[in-house]
Formats: C-alpha cells, sequence, structure tokens
C-alpha cells in the first residue's frame, strides 16, 4: 500500500508515498477516494482529464487533490485508475471512473487543509501529509 490513514479528530487525515512526484500524486488520489466512497459502486466508464499549474510542488498538489474535491462534490464522480504526468510548474491528471449515488459515499469530504499539509523527501521516496475536513 503506498499509503497510511492517520487518526485525526474530527477530520481524515493520510500520507501517502511515491518513488517521484507523479507516483505520489497519484496515491494521494486513491488514498482520498478510498477515504470517500466505495469505489466499487462506481458507474464505471467515464474519465476526466484536468491540469492544475502552481509555483511549487506542494501548492500543486493542494491545487491538484482540490480538482478531485471539486469533481466528487459537483459530478459526483470518483476514480479508479489515476494517471498523473508532471511537467514544469504543471501537473495533468488522467482519471478513469464513474459517477456514484449517495449510498457509495462513506463520508462527506468537505475541504483540503493546509493543517500540517506538504511534501518531504524520505530517503529514496516523497512522502505527503494531507489532512481533509469532513
Amino acid at each position: 500500500m503506498q499509503y497510511r490513514f492517520i487518526d485525526h479528530t474530527a477530520d481524515i487525515a493520510f500520507e501517502a508515498y511515491g518513488k517521484n512526484l507523479e507516483e505520489l500524486f497519484e496515491n494521494c488520489a486513491y488514498a482520498f477516494y478510498e477515504a470517500f466512497v466505495d469505489t466499487s459502486k462506481l458507474k464505471d466508464g467515464e474519465k476526466k482529464v484536468f491540469e492544475v499549474e502552481a509555483e511549487d510542488e506542494d501548492l500543486m498538489l493542494y491545487r491538484f487533490l482540490n480538482e478531485l474535491l471539486f469533481l466528487f462534490e459537483t459530478q459526483f464522480f470518483a476514480g479508479k485508475k489515476i494517471k498523473v504526468r508532471i511537467g514544469g510548474n504543471r501537473a495533468f491528471a488522467e482519471i478513469e471512473g464513474g459517477r456514484f449515488d449517495r449510498d457509495a459515499v462513506k463520508v462527506a469530504p468537505k475541504a483540503i487543509t493546509m493543517h500540517k499539509f506538504g511534501i518531504r523527501r524520505e530517503g529514496d521516496r516523497l512522502a505527503a501529509f494531507v489532512v481533509v475536513d469532513i
């Protein structure tokens, strides 16, 4: 498993890992979806493509996760297969998944927070700590 959930009062927190930024972003997305929706209940067959731009890696990840949250809340979309490419100050995401009904939602996310948010190097891998307000 390339992420783990961390006990956090009144929020959901996770730490994700990757050998590079692309894998780190992908694993953050997988953790996000696992926390909030039963992906076995998705109506498969949709693909979402988007890009985010930021001056630094932390802000890029924050914007990426906010885009996932936006799609989750406004289009009831969640992903099963995530592919991220990063070039310069842009992240390009391709997410295959589908829409979900309310009964598939485990708990509703409200916001990605900046509390302890960030990317750090741990030996030969990257790690990101994320807290989501619920």
